[in-house]
This record gives C-alpha cells, sequence and structure tokens, in this order.
C-alpha cells in the first residue's frame, strides 16, 4: 500500500506538471509537443486508475474478512472493465489530433478528435461508473451488515471493528461523491457547444473539471490509504496511554519492602 500511495502521489506531480505545460500560454510547443503531453496526462490518469481500483479491492478483500471468493470475483470483474476501457481508450487515441495554436500571441496546445470518440468515451464513462457503483454498493452492504450484528449482539463485541467500518465508508462516499462530480463534468464538456466555444464561461468549466480530476484522483484516491492508516495510529496511540495508565496503577497499588520492615 506505501507503494501505492507513492506512486499515485508522484505520478500526480507528473500529470499537474504536462497539464500546466499544455495551458500554459507562454510556452510555445509544437504539434508533436502537443501530443506527446496530451498522451503522457492520459496515460498516467489512466495508471493511477488502475492503481485505485487495487486499493478498492484491497479494501473489499479486508472488509469481506478476506474471502477468496469475493477476490477473485472483484478481480475478474476488475480485469474486464479495465481491458475494456484500455482498448476503447486506444481507438479513440487513433482518432485524436493534437496542434499548436497562436492566438494572439498566446501558445495554446487544441485538442480535436475525429470520428465516433465521442460514442467511445461515452462507453469507457458507463464501464467505470459500473464498477465504481458495484464497488460502493459492496462496501454498503458489508457495513450495514456488520453495523446490524453490532445492533444484535451488543457494542462489546466489535466496537473496534465498528470504528473501522465507519473510518472505511466515510472515505469511500467521499471518493464516490467526487468522481460522481467529474464524472458529470467531463460529460458536459463533450457536447459540442463547450468544445467549439472560447468563452470565459468554457473556460472556467475547463479550469473546474482539471482541478475537480485533480482532486478526486490524486488527493481523495490517496486518502483511502490514508484514513485507515491514521485510523490505525490513534488507535495504537490509544492503547499505549491505556497501557500507560494500568502500569502506574499497577505500581502503586504493589507494596514494595524497605529495610525498615524486614
Amino acid at each position: 500500500m506505501t507503494l501505492l500511495y507513492l506512486g499515485i502521489r508522484y505520478i500526480g506531480i507528473l500529470y499537474s506538471i504536462a497539464k500546466a505545460l499544455i495551458n500554459m500560454p507562454l510556452v510555445s510547443l509544437t504539434d508533436a509537443g502537443c501530443n506527446i503531453l496530451n498522451y503522457t496526462t492520459n496515460g498516467t490518469a489512466a495508471m493511477v486508475t488502475v492503481m485505485l481500483g487495487v486499493i478498492m479491492i484491497a479494501r473489499l478483500h479486508a472488509m469481506y474478512q478476506r474471502s477468496r471468493i469475493m477476490l477473485i470475483f472483484l478481480v475478474i470483474i476488475f480485469l474486464a472493465v479495465n481491458i475494456a476501457c484500455e482498448i476503447l481508450a486506444v481507438i479513440v487515441l487513433k482518432h485524436f489530433v493534437g496542434e499548436e495554436l497562436i492566438l494572439s500571441g498566446a501558445y495554446m496546445c487544441s485538442v480535436e478528435y475525429e470520428g465516433d470518440a465521442e460514442l467511445l468515451f461515452s462507453m469507457v464513462w458507463v464501464l467505470n461508473t459500473a464498477w465504481e457503483v458495484l464497488v460502493l454498493f459492496l462496501s454498503l452492504w458489508i457495513a450495514m451488515k456488520h453495523f446490524r450484528d453490532l445492533r444484535r449482539f451488543g457494542p462489546s463485541t466489535g466496537s473496534t471493528m465498528g470504528d473501522c467500518f465507519r473510518v472505511l465508508i466515510k472515505s469511500h462516499v467521499l471518493y464516490f461523491a467526487s468522481f460522481v462530480c467529474v464524472s458529470c463534468l467531463d460529460l458536459s464538456n463533450l457536447s459540442p457547444e463547450l468544445a467549439n466555444s472560447n468563452s470565459a464561461g468554457a473556460y472556467v468549466f475547463d479550469g473546474a473539471l482539471q482541478i475537480s480530476f485533480v482532486v478526486q484522483l490524486f488527493v481523495l484516491g490517496p486518502r483511502l490509504i490514508l484514513s485507515v492508516r491514521e485510523y490505525h495510529a490513534e488507535l495504537v496511540a490509544d492503547t499505549d496511554r491505556e497501557t500507560g495508565i494500568n502500569s502506574i496503577v499497577f505500581q502503586e497499588g504493589v507494596h514494595v519492602p524497605t529495610s525498615s520492615t524486614v
């Protein structure tokens, strides 16, 4: 998990630099340079999406008490969805055209997609959304089942596990909300009115989309790992504190003989 966390963080830096160069009007890029940067951003985004999927599978595997059947099911669905998405992405990139435009002395990379790119983008969105909904449903289902068992048998049977499930669900719901937000903005950006518009509103909309996308992948994505680690650190700190208090109480209750009592 540490390697996944560090990988997502550093890939996020690479993605941000590439996006900044694409949208920086003072930097002159050739058509080949625009193509390379756009391939870089698309490739890094796909790589991080796969890494986040691995994190989701690991979380669900733990929530389902390391069930081998659940692990096999998740891996099969995950591979099917990602292989299909990668095939569609390759087809889209074949119809991808990037070129440098000079508008009023400002350099800008223009991206155009030919053929049925919008339809292929929509198919990728449907597949990714289906995966995210499935993962969220499985998380909520096992969490509600666990909380129902806690109410039936009493909180003393697993209060620590209940708190851990709350942390997992909270971070997952927050990530899913950001995914829905980015997906809606991305679909809206496919409309011809926005794609062919040079108005200030269109640029603001595109900026909001890029910021939301970065926050989803490179901020809330790693939080799926950090939230569990923070909870574990707090749990260890509370355990050490209770151990220290019990040790002090034990020492105060022990009578230590001295030479005068011998």
